[in-house]
């Protein structure tokens, strides 16, 4: 299994976090988005959205979207599963992911942000104001709901954690204040202790500049 990764994809992260709960053997062949190695068409031959990652499965076939792929994992490799069994529990966890993939991820991703700077002319400070008016109307939900025992759900790691802790760490690279929310930073503080998260982190990648 490969995985196409940029370090600092909080969407590769999330597959990396997860490859390494769920102890699948697979290799990372690095994405340079700054250097624009997504649009060319090798990688376009993989994924025609040129975004990362992708998840090329053992047999040659290609998924696209972590959320697709994070599913797939769940489902072929479920010894180490990431959702409760109860399934108005699941809907929760998937909530809170999709509070992460859908609302806040997506309007402050890369592609956006360049837009902003490109077509409006926004500068610097303008699109950090952008970029923390959403993580923070984001994080607000998020601060009431989780149950964080010691993780976002339960005593034991979900999707939820995967989802959440790149957003964190993007949110903080950003500078956003996250002094409101202290549910959500114990999470981030504990899931970093665990040596899969770690072996995630964009730092600790080796294509990490």
């Amino acid at each position: 299994m490969i995985l196409f990764s940029y370090f600092r994809s909080s969407a590769a992260y999330r597959l990396r976090i997860a490859l390494n709960l769920k102890k699948i053997d697979h290799t990372i062949t690095p994405v340079n988005l700054v250097k624009s190695e997504h649009q060319q068409a090798e990688y376009k031959a993989l994924n025609p959205q040129g975004f990362v990652p992708a998840l090329k499965l053992d047999d040659g076939r290609i998924i696209t979207q972590s959320t697709a792929m994070l599913e797939y994992l769940e489902t072929e490799y479920p010894k180490f599963s990431l959702l409760p069994e109860d399934s108005f529990d699941q809907a929760t966890v998937r909530s809170w992911v999709n509070t992460i993939a859908c609302d806040i991820h997506p309007v402050n991703n890369l592609r956006v942000l360049k837009y902003l700077s490109k077509e409006f002319e926004v500068d610097e400070d303008q699109k950090n104001t952008w970029y923390r008016h959403w993580i923070q109307q984001g994080f607000a939900a998020l601060e009431v709901q989780l149950n964080q025992q010691p993780f976002c759900f339960s005593d034991e790691v979900s999707l939820a954690d995967v989802y959440l802790i790149p957003q964190v760490y993007n949110a903080l690279r950003f500078n956003a204040d996250l002094s409101a929310c202290p549910k959500i930073m114990a999470v981030y503080e504990h899931c970093n202790k665990l040596p899969e998260f770690i072996a995630a982190k964009p730092e600790n990648q080796s294509d990490a500049v």
